[in-house]
């Protein structure tokens, strides 16, 4: 179905989410007074990632011609194709950080934005159940989901004037803890007087008494002692009765104050599990603003211009349906991680599809700038979904012939247009969306595929492929 295109930005830029976090950690540096605030350019030891580097750009001119490397296989095997018009997201209805296919489940795990053209119901949770029973924006009912990172324009140098606060850091530790007071001598002393008052207290009496006063005195002691041993071994056993009781309602007290610090700390995890989990999902990158600015991708958003969804034989002399719910990529959004492996060059402006170029190109007057992403098209015959991705799907020879026990299916081109304004490309003030580490760079372009087509779809898409017609739904 088609879509409205929105409105143009009129040069409006918003205020970037990291430069809002820096200007928050500056004023709380300054409440308390006592922090030295650190500012930098982007990331703290990395280069920031706001513009891409200027050396990605290349006059298309430059690119030599026949280096497109879907060539060899154009005019080889089955020469029928299918498009499937599923519209361009021109409005940007349906756009979310997510990926099913590589980070299935990970709500912002992209973190980088993604059009979406076909399924209307793709995010981070999505299966093979729940995308069948969502709508389509393809004119034929195609259910597929297919998704490529958005490409911006990006006309202020960001990378001069934003920064990351670093943490500070206090010159001197503080001092904490109660100071405790020495007593020892005071307690020396109060023991010393102690002593002294008991000694005075036992052998004080009045002097000149009789010994058979002497010897009463003392045996009124005598019994005084001995009733007040009774009196103390009775206080003694009351003691230890009331110890006794105090005991058994103090464990009862710390059993049931311990049931509660258990139930309290299990409120706690689960309160900070749920912190944490929020957290992450700030961290990975949920979209921010009118321009959905996500982690360093910032700018605004240019749909395409057209999106040709198109079926070969991708140089098969036949080929065999998709198996319901195969999921392919294109290309490698991580390639500065994984290597060049499954990177590949993409980028060319119209009239020069004879040539593609692993670079931003910069087209001339009446060319715009394009994206060809030709997925791989030799499936093992078992799997939808391998641990890698990639495994179970992989590319044809330059004839056209699959790996021992792969089988050809048609192979998906997806042909993006994209009207950049000349300024802007002469400029070097597009990019396309990427996870952080990429800096832009353009050989992360990338492509996701998951088929959805019903049995009679994809039977007129092997037909047409196969015998050689032009087809359009």
């Amino acid at each position: 179905m088609a879509r409205n295109s929105r409105p143009p930005v009129t040069g409006k830029h918003r205020v970037a989410r990291r430069t809002k976090i820096a200007m928050g950690a500056i004023g709380l540096a300054i409440a308390v007074g006592a922090l030295a605030v650190a500012v930098t350019t982007g990331r703290t030891g990395e280069a920031s990632a706001d513009a891409a580097d200027p050396s990605l750009y290349i006059d298309i001119n430059k690119v030599p011609a026949g280096s497109n490397v879907n060539a060899a296989v154009k005019n080889k095997g089955a020469k029928g194709s299918f498009t499937v018009d599923c519209g361009t997201n021109a409005d940007g209805a349906h756009h979310n950080p997510d990926n099913f296919i590589a980070q299935p489940g990970i709500k912002n795990g992209a973190q980088h934005l993604h059009d979406y053209v076909g399924n209307v119901t793709t995010d981070a949770d999505s299966s093979l159940k729940s995308l069948l029973a969502g709508d389509t924006t393809c004119k034929n009912g195609d259910q597929s989901a297919y998704f490529w990172p958005v490409i911006r324009i990006d006309k202020e140098d960001e990378a001069t004037n934003e920064g990351k606060n670093q943490k500070a850091k206090q010159d001197q530790q503080g001092k904490t803890g109660d100071v405790q007071e020495d007593k020892s001598g005071q307690d020396a002393k109060d023991a010393q007087d102690q002593n002294r008052r008991e000694r005075q207290g036992q052998g004080g009496g009045r002097a000149g008494l009789s010994a058979q006063q002497q010897g009463d005195q003392n045996d009124g002691q005598q019994q005084d002692g001995q009733r007040r041993q009774r009196n103390q071994e009775q206080n003694n056993q009351q003691q230890d009765q009331n110890r006794d009781g105090q005991n058994q309602d103090q464990n009862q007290q710390q059993d049931q104050n311990n049931q509660q610090n258990q139930q309290n700390q299990q409120d706690k995890n689960k309160n900070q599990q749920n912190q944490n989990q929020g957290q992450q999902e700030e961290e990975l990158g949920g979209p921010q603003g009118e321009n959905e600015e996500v982690g360093d991708n910032d700018g605004e958003i240019v749909e395409p211009e057209s999106a040709e969804l198109k079926f070969i034989g991708g140089g098969a002399q036949q080929v065999v349906a998709m198996p319901l719910g195969l999921k392919i990529l294109y290309g490698d959004a991580k390639q500065s991680t994984n290597g060049p492996k499954n990177a590949r060059p993409s980028w060319t402006c119209t009239g020069f599809e004879d040539r593609l170029t692993d670079k931003y190109p910069i087209c001339p007057q009446g060319s715009k700038v394009e994206r060809i992403h030709a997925f791989p098209n030799c499936w093992d015959g078992k799997n939808t979904d391998s641990a890698d991705h990639r495994s179970h799907i992989v590319f044809a020879d330059q004839q056209g012939k699959c790996p021992q026990g792969f089988k050809n299916v048609p192979q998906l081109q997806v042909t993006l247009v994209y009207d950049i304004p000349q300024d802007v490309q002469q400029n070097k003030q597009y990019k396309v969306d990427a996870f952080a580490q990429e800096e832009h760079n353009p050989r992360s372009d990338h492509d996701d595929f998951a088929n959805v087509m019903s049995k009679q779809i994809m039977g007129r898409l092997v037909n047409c492929v196969n015998s050689g017609k032009t087809c359009a739904e």
